[in-house]
């Protein structure tokens, strides 16, 4: 048994000509105990990331936790399925996830604009968005998986297919893993994931005439990512940092400093403008100005898309029965996009008692998640799951959905709850996207069946809306408190409640949006890659700085390889270290979350030197030694 993945798996190949890790074809991954196992995790990831999700705004995706914790059960109850039983518990592990970090953005806003939402309502949206999103994404999968291998690099599948090759092996990839685990669980540990002994952002604010702000989250999680993807990408996504923080906001802030005294911010009546410090003008402006680049860049994307889809819908047309497995499975993934087609007008009837808002609000949501589920299927294939800007891609959709409402005159409270409806299916659909991509490369890669990955994944994604449609209506009680008395923050639901009702009243910073758009376009014409700048425009500079400190470690260690083969293995090394450093991120953050939620354990605020800028400062320079050294150091071996 091979105990690491070919150096193919990372590209230098063309995809039809790649050998997957396992190559005998007649071997399944999925049994009765398998599709327990994957029904059971699914459940935990879907509950627990929906309800820390909602108490603190924080979600952590399920794919490395789920593959270490699936690879123990399955040793235990279904030892004969091997790593391939193992990608299905990953793959249901994420299904579950991803239902959760996509309907908590939407569905508590119904209960925060004061209406009320039922269990039937929640399950026939979700569920649409499941097999609507998985459809859509598999109109492109050839292109995304196959065509594009090598291209697109699925940080984040890689990563979790280096877990499951080391849970089979050992040697040095599961020797790094165990490092890059190490490291990060201790250093999370440490800090706000858990304990919050020590601080862990480095942060630098001017609050005078320029009102800047550069900080740096010390997260080995995105170290990892940012040596996995590379200098490229992590450079590109900084940029659009930099245009944020030291281009547009100071501007805006500039200009808030001579607002009347009387006049507040758009969104907050207790922030007075000519005094709004640069996180709030990030909040309540920078961020609108992303999603509007966001929206712009999507639909760019999709239009260059179109082509292959067309392709893709032809290949499937001319499927016939035969001994081809791939027209076999492109034929179920085709009847899944019907089915939820099917299943969306059900769902907008059943929401909307209207045939005319059934049909048009229908045919624009299923149009706007066409588009969003490509972008997000490749966004996945840049970044990865944990980093996939959903809320950016549903903020741009729900301010399309929303005007159509408005020009339609639908905008009553009743009409608003209708419209979160709507949204709830398309961030589902978006949400699910990333998540089903992500499993099928792993999938791809270790060389797992695609039909078993897309019905595991199907019914994980199913499981998934149940129980965080439960979750949400047993907590509605304490989501509807607002105010200093709320229990659960609720941040990207309160974002889309106020959109919505501020479109709605016309009462919207409209220009920020257009701006988005300008500087969309003004990329667009200099061929540079709109939705990787927009990315790093919309997360915090803290996310995309250390995302760039690794791909510079990625950087230094191929300087100082000795020749092209001593370069090929301490990369190889680097990047089964850097899986360590997901995985541990991973679980330890999720784990942290699920115990400060739930009031196990009370983390401390940090005080005096430990809660200083150069407490983070040396524990970023202890993370980039204990990274860094490992990898240096390492040397080939023949027998590996």
């Amino acid at each position: 048994m091979k105990k690491k993945l070919p150096k193919e798996a990372y590209g230098g190949v063309h995809g039809k000509k790649y050998v997957p890790y396992i190559t005998d074809k007649s071997n399944k991954g999925a049994n009765l105990s398998v599709i327990i196992i994957g029904i059971v995790l699914s459940a935990i990831f879907a509950a627990s990331t929906a309800y820390s999700g909602m108490k603190s705004g924080l979600t952590v995706a399920a794919g490395i936790p789920g593959a270490i914790i699936g690879s123990m059960l399955i040793g235990v109850f279904a030892r004969s399925k091997g790593i391939l039983g193992k990608n299905i518990t990953q793959g249901m592990s994420s299904g579950g996830e991803s239902i959760a970090s996509g309907m908590i953005y939407v569905l508590p806003a119904i209960i925060l604009i004061g209406n009320h939402i039922t269990f039937v309502e929640g399950l026939v949206v979700g569920v649409g968005g499941v097999l609507f999103g998985i459809g859509c994404l598999s109109l492109v999968y050839d292109y995304l998986i196959v065509e594009e291998h090598g291209k697109l690099m699925y940080p984040e599948s890689m990563a979790i297919s280096e877990t499951l090759v080391a849970s089979e092996g050992g040697g040095d990839a599961i020797k790094f893993m165990g490092i890059g685990f190490g490291i990060s669980g201790i250093i999370n540990l440490l800090t706000g994931s858990f304990l919050n002994i020590i601080n862990n952002t480095i942060s630098y604010v001017g609050s005078k005439f320029y009102k800047w702000k550069f900080s740096t989250e010390v997260n080995p999680l995105l170290l990892g990512i940012g040596f996995i993807v590379g200098l490229e990408v992590s450079l590109t996504m900084f940029a659009g940092s930099i245009l944020a923080n030291f281009g547009i906001a100071p501007l805006i802030g500039y200009f808030t400093d001579f607002a009347d005294k009387n006049i507040h911010s758009w969104n907050d009546a207790s922030i007075l403008l000519h005094q709004i410090d640069v996180n709030s003008i990030s909040g309540s402006y920078v961020k609108y100005i992303g999603a509007g680049m966001m929206l712009c860049g999507g639909i760019i994307g999709a239009l260059k898309l179109i082509p292959t889809i067309i392709v893709s819908i032809k290949e499937t047309v001319k499927a016939k029965s035969s001994n081809d497995s791939n027209s076999e499975k492109s034929s179920g993934e085709i009847i899944i996009l019907l089915i939820g087609v099917v299943v969306a007008f059900v769902a907008a009837f059943i929401i909307s008692q209207s045939i005319k808002m059934t049909i048009i609000a229908t045919i624009v949501s299923l149009i706007l998640s066409l588009l969003f589920v490509i972008v997000s299927g490749r966004l996945t294939g840049t970044i990865g799951t944990s980093n996939l800007p959903v809320s950016g891609m549903t903020i741009a959709s729900l301010v399309i959905l929303t005007l159509v409402f408005v020009v339609m005159g639908w905008t009553t409270n009743a009409d608003n709850k209708s419209l979160l409806l709507f949204a709830a299916f398309m961030v589902v659909a978006i949400s699910v996207a990333g998540g089903y991509s992500q499993s099928q490369k792993v999938t791809y890669i270790i060389g797992g069946s695609r039909k078993e990955m897309l019905s595991a994944f199907a019914l994980s994604s199913i499981v998934g809306v149940v129980v965080v449609t439960g979750t949400i209506m047993v907590l509605s009680s304490q989501l509807a408190v607002t105010g200093s008395e709320a229990q659960f923050a609720l941040p990207q639901a309160n974002l889309m409640a106020t959109l919505t009702s501020g479109i709605m009243s016309g009462d919207l910073p409209w220009p920020m949006i257009l701006v988005g758009i300008v500087i969309a376009l003004f990329l667009f014409l200099l061929n540079l890659p709109i939705m990787t700048i927009a990315i790093g425009f919309y997360l915090p500079i803290s996310t995309t700085s250390i995302i760039l400190v690794g791909a510079l470690i990625r950087v230094l260690v191929e300087k100082m390889s000795k020749d092209e083969q001593d370069r090929e293995v301490k990369v190889s090394n680097g990047i089964s270290l850097s899986s360590g450093l997901v995985a541990g991120g991973s679980i330890i953050g999720l784990l942290g979350i699920i115990l400060q939620v739930s009031g196990i354990i009370t983390p401390r605020t940090p005080v005096g030197f430990a809660s200083s800028n150069t407490m983070a400062i040396i524990l970023l320079i202890i993370l980039v030694i204990l990274t860094t050294l490992p990898i240096i150091f390492s040397k080939h071996k023949s027998n590996s």
